[in-house]
């Protein structure tokens, strides 16, 4: 089943069109990587899903407009991890993934419940957080900070997960983690579903079940990971011969150590 559609999706500022008439489905149980080039409009088309830009098109929920949805029962569906966080209060980590549970309280009042706690256990066990908990927020690093509000999604949870560059200040051990992570809360439950900008082409390749290949804000191609990779539609994307550039890249770890990178270089 459809988890997220969207149809004609045009973001617009005066005469500049960000995105034209841009598609897309997701059915549970899917991954769906969001790449192209800076400047293609991947975060505007998370920005638009959660109604953070005006636009013109239609965007469904389980086959409803978003606009439909109020607020709380759209918080219980979906929950949006964006790239940076800034935050000026003492709160402790434990009280940020705490939050994630607002959406299915009861009232602004209500008591927190045995399920509550076992959500934010569980999420703060997943992201490492555990030996945090009572650390106040402001004395955490970059990547400590995105495991953190990332943790807060987790026991929001949500079927739909959005996520623009998750891993975004992550060290190389923790984006392993993470995306390790984020497969095996995607393979629990098959009424859940993934999209997620990504700049790094391996890792979407790796992790991606779909994609969708945004060129100057139109789709240059969308489907399987393998059909949405092929040479064609990267190199005409981005305006370079991808494929080539990866395995150089890639190839300086595969001899002795020094002569890759100075096969590189040269």
């Amino acid at each position: 089943m459809s988890l997220l559609t969207i149809r004609e999706l045009t973001v617009q500022y005066g005469t500049k069109k960000i995105l034209d008439g841009v598609g897309l489905t997701l059915e549970q149980g899917r991954w769906l990587m969001l790449v192209g080039p800076n400047g293609a409009g991947k975060s505007t088309v998370v920005n638009a899903v959660t109604q953070g830009v005006p636009y013109a098109g239609r965007i469904e929920l389980l086959g409803r407009d978003v606009r439909r949805y109020k607020p709380r029962a759209l918080a219980q569906r979906v929950g949006v991890l964006a790239q940076s966080h800034a935050v000026s209060y003492s709160f402790t980590v434990e009280e940020v993934v705490r939050l994630g549970r607002y959406a299915h309280a009861a009232g602004v009042f209500s008591a927190r419940g045995a399920q509550d706690d076992h959500k934010v256990e569980q999420a703060l066990a997943l992201t490492g957080l555990l030996p945090l908990a009572g650390q106040s927020v402001l004395t955490l690093s970059g990547g400590e900070l995105q495991r953190t509000f990332l943790a807060q999604l987790l026991a929001q949870d949500p079927q739909l997960l959005i996520l623009d560059e998750p891993t975004n200040h992550l060290d190389l051990v923790y984006q392993k983690q993470v995306f390790t992570l984020l497969t095996d809360w995607l393979r629990a439950d098959q009424g859940r579903a993934i999209l997620s900008v990504v700049h790094d082409l391996s890792l979407a390749r790796a992790y991606g079940t779909d994609a969708l290949l945004l060129d100057a804000g139109r789709v240059r191609a969308a489907g399987r990971v393998d059909e949405v990779f092929a040479a064609a539609h990267l190199d005409a994307a981005y305006r370079m011969d991808v494929s080539a550039w990866m395995r150089r890249m890639l190839g300086q770890w595969a001899g002795p150590s020094g002569r890759g990178m100075r096969s590189l270089m040269a």
